[in-house]
């Protein structure tokens, strides 16, 4: 007799699968939870995981996130979105997110009460990708917008707040182009064909036409037509094929031009004119024809970079990759194992420390109306209660108003004791920083697979199109946001030491996110420091693409953020010379030497003079 479970979840997880087999209509699908994003593969549907609390938010993620991919399973027929599937990303992306949005209204038809589920799932998606954040069309998706339209239409229910605002973004645009077609949309909801070949003519009227590919209905025309017999043909093949050979030999110049009628060629130019007069009049003299905005390119530092698929990457908290338990526990073993360090981080953190509140020196400005009372002028307000100007106001100092992002590089080539140390320094040096009120954000950055995951499966399902750029899923993670204490989110730099967390590096992207992140701070000053032990490294995408593919990218990123300067950039190798890529940088052999190099590095920046803090660059080189 098996052990019941002590876990409360373990229950609903349980009811969750079994509703999810039913709504599926497949008894054999296998059920899992993981901290992997959700999706289908085979005959596994994979579901966000629950933890031990089971709260409401989690709750209702996974309901609906079961609801979406059992409906799915259920109502989409994969044979029938192969055949209607276009050639070019972008077209690929609208109908997809099409599809899914006629899934889901479908099945809210039948099944009023997954309607709400889905919404928290949309909820969640849209609140983690930061859509609510989003002003400008161009920083839209107009694949996700046009699948939350069709949705919203489809339904009659609004959208969350978030999902809503990508929505509206684009609507003007697409209701626009698309014109009445939208309207038909309740009636092909219950044929995922007519459903596909009205996607189709929504991609063309959006101007992504040309990314459609030939269409699948006249290429069945035409192989029924050659399947038909020719029997007239057949019967007079015999005597008329000798005599029109013997004509072809006599005069070949008279053969080729026979094979046009002249009546036929009458007709085509009269219909290229009818066609010219016809774009004239829908063209108004002094009106350009409507086009789609062009897609936002992926990097800013590069417009030509390229990424295969992008709905695979996440930006993920900390909190969200392991349950509290376990990164209790995570954080217990990273303390456990650093203890014999802690003492010589911790000197050079209160040295850090000492230097910054030196700078801190107060400093007043008096004679004011209000404030703290002056002691120099204490014999007088004695004398006289009444005598003004007698208070003084402490003035802020600069570096107050100052942000610093520390980039840990998570990939397989940190394991062991140089994620170890990085995750020491940065968790000290957080709280050495917040305690002179400078705020730290820790950011991570690995892939969430090795060999290029979902986005290698993908792009081998569509016949490994040549030079399809990065090929791998990104895991972005968050262990610290700059506006929470560190004390609330010390558990989660134990993160690191989960086992299978750190795997390939893509450094260029990760640097540019970290950039985003900064650039939209309201602090006057915006300090960036990178740590990693290598050059960007991932086999799926170097194996493609050209060799240097990542790297260039990632210079193309540096020099960008050194240019525009809103930023301060400055980075730290492990064992790997980073000099040739930073101007900002300094290069350890040996990882124990990364306290040291991260509290002087960061120091230097502090200080107020800067022939000293250039004096201090040159003794260091």
């Amino acid at each position: 007799m098996s052990k019941p479970s002590d876990n409360p979840a373990d229950p609903f997880k349980k009811a969750l699968a079994e509703a999810a087999k039913v709504m599926a209509d497949d008894p054999e699908l296998t059920v899992s939870y993981s901290v992997d994003p959700p999706g289908l593969s085979s005959d596994t549907m994979r579901l966000p995981q629950v933890s031990r609390r089971l709260t409401k938010d989690e709750v209702l993620l996974a309901r609906g996130t079961a609801d979406s991919l059992a409906l799915r399973r259920r109502l989409h027929d994969p044979a029938v979105a192969d055949r209607y599937r276009p050639q070019g990303q972008m077209a690929r992306d609208i109908m997809e997110a099409m599809e899914t949005a006629r899934v889901e209204a479908l099945g809210a038809e039948h099944m009023p009460g997954t309607a709400g589920n889905i919404d928290a799932r949309i909820a969640s998606d849209a609140k983690r990708k930061g859509y609510d954040q989003i002003r400008q069309a161009q920083d839209a998706p107009l694949a996700i917008a046009a699948g939350y339209l069709i949705r919203h239409l489809a339904t009659g229910r609004p959208l969350p707040p978030g999902a809503d605002n990508v929505m509206q973004l684009w609507r003007g645009f697409i209701e626009d182009m698309a014109g009445e077609r939208l309207d038909d949309i309740p009636n092909l909801l219950d044929s995922q064909k007519e459903f596909a070949r009205f996607a189709r003519e929504v991609i063309r009227d959006l101007g992504y036409g040309d990314q459609l590919g030939d269409d699948p209905d006249d290429l069945e025309d035409e192989s029924q037509d050659n399947a038909e017999p020719e029997e007239e043909e057949d019967e007079d093949a015999g005597g008329e094929q000798e005599s029109e050979s013997e004509e072809a030999e006599a005069s070949p110049e008279r053969s080729q031009d026979d094979e046009q009628d002249p009546s036929q060629a009458q007709v085509s130019m009269e219909a290229d004119s009818a066609s010219e007069e016809m774009d004239s009049e829908e063209l108004p003299e002094g009106e350009a024809p409507h086009e789609p905005p062009a897609p936002a390119p992926i990097s800013d530092a590069d417009p030509t970079y390229k990424v295969f698929a992008t709905q695979f990457d996440e930006i993920i908290g900390a909190e969200d990759l392991a349950e509290p338990a376990e990164l209790d526990r995570l954080r217990a073993y990273l303390d456990q194992q650093l203890d014999p360090l802690k003492g010589a981080v911790s000197r050079l953190a209160n040295k850090l420390q000492r230097r910054l509140q030196a700078q801190q020196n107060r400093s007043w400005e008096f004679d004011r109306e209000e404030g703290i009372l002056d002691a120099g002028r204490l014999a007088r307000v004695v004398a006289n209660p009444t005598t003004p100007l007698s208070f003084k106001v402490e003035k802020d100092t600069e570096f107050r108003d100052t942000v610093v992002t520390l980039l840990l590089d998570n990939s397989g080539s940190m394991r062991g004791r140089p994620i170890s140390i990085a995750a020491i320094c940065a968790d000290v040096l957080a709280r050495t920083l917040e305690r002179c009120q400078v705020k730290v954000e820790i950011l991570g950055f690995t892939t969430r697979a090795w060999k290029g995951g979902q986005s290698r499966e993908k792009w081998l399902g569509e016949g490994r199109p040549p030079l399809p750029g990065r090929l791998n899923d990104l895991r972005h993670i968050v262990y610290k946001s700059a506006d929470a204490p560190w004390r609330r989110v010390r558990p989660n730099l134990g993160l690191m030491m989960k086992e299978g967390l750190l795997k390939e590096n893509i450094d260029g992207e990760a640097l540019e996110w970290a950039h985003r992140r900064m650039v939209s701070r309201p602090e006057s000053r915006k300090i960036l420091m990178v740590i990693s032990d290598g050059a960007p490294v991932d086999d799926s995408t170097l194996s493609v693409n050209p060799a240097n593919t990542l790297e260039k990218h990632l210079r193309d990123v540096i020099a960008m953020v050194e240019r525009r300067k809103a930023v301060e950039l400055i980075a730290i190798g492990i064992g790997h010379d980073v000099t040739r890529y930073y101007q900002r940088a300094v290069t350890i052999t040996d990882v124990e030497q990364l306290a040291g190099a991260m509290t002087e590095q960061l120091a230097s920046l502090f200080e107020a003079d800067p022939r000293k803090r250039a004096r201090i660059e040159r003794r260091r080189a």
